[in-house]
């Protein structure tokens, strides 16, 4: 499994997080983080004696470094989502959007990168696969250092491939690369929803092949 070098492809960019009026970051993430950072200790055991009905939950936690700091992740992401109006709103406010486009499915997840695996949500719509990072990530930019949050935008049509694959030394850690059309491959890992994420993604796929060659019959016929 290869990963992902920041700055190093035209799909990845970093940007500042902006937070909107309804979300106060130090008010509700750190409200929610101080009730349950007395829990942190006691979510790996939880989680290990959950692994037989929870793999998936498992998995995405273990990938973390630290399993309470990715419990909690998920418990601030999610009360992040109840703020600002649900993964719509959120999506439409971290990305560029194009008329007509609508979110079919999101996916929380890590994305392999040189650095390590960062957490993330996986965003799908009509339009594009999107990625987008929970935190900020430390990246080099003209030879400085810098703090901002991390992005993958990959339009359907340019999609070349999905393939997902399991790890044969331990079945329960699988991932998902996805080539565009110019070889640059991104993996993602930790999913929550593996199975659904798979069935969603390849139909992505699908529909950008369709929209790639309508787009080439187009070009072809007004040429």
């Amino acid at each position: 499994m290869s990963e992902c070098r920041l700055g190093s492809s035209p799909y990845v960019a970093h940007y500042a997080p902006v937070l909107t009026p309804s979300f106060s970051f130090k008010g509700s993430v750190e409200t929610v983080g101080n009730r349950f950072r007395t829990w942190g200790k006691s979510v790996a055991e939880a989680t290990k004696k959950a692994v037989d009905i929870a793999g998936n939950t498992w998995h995405h936690l273990k990938t973390s470094p630290s399993l309470s700091d990715a419990a909690m992740g998920r418990i601030t992401r999610a009360t992040k989502v109840l703020a600002q109006g649900g993964p719509e709103s959120i999506f439409r406010s971290t990305f560029e959007i194009v008329p007509e486009e609508q979110l079919q499915k999101s996916y929380a997840c890590y994305l392999s990168t040189s650095s390590g695996p960062v957490m993330g949500v996986l965003y799908v719509s009509t339009a594009k696969i999107a990625y987008c990072s929970d935190n900020l990530v430390l990246h080099k930019f003209e030879n400085q250092t810098e703090c901002s949050c991390l992005k993958v935008v990959i339009p359907l049509h340019q999609l070349k491939a999905v393939n997902p694959s399991v790890s044969r030394s331990n079945p329960g850690e699988k991932y998902i690369q996805i080539i565009s059309i110019d070889d640059h491959e991104f993996w993602f890992m930790g999913f929550l929803n593996y199975n659904g994420a798979v069935q969603c993604l390849q139909g992505a796929l699908h529909a950008g092949s369709i929209s790639l060659g309508w787009w080439q019959t187009s070009s072809l016929s007004s040429s």
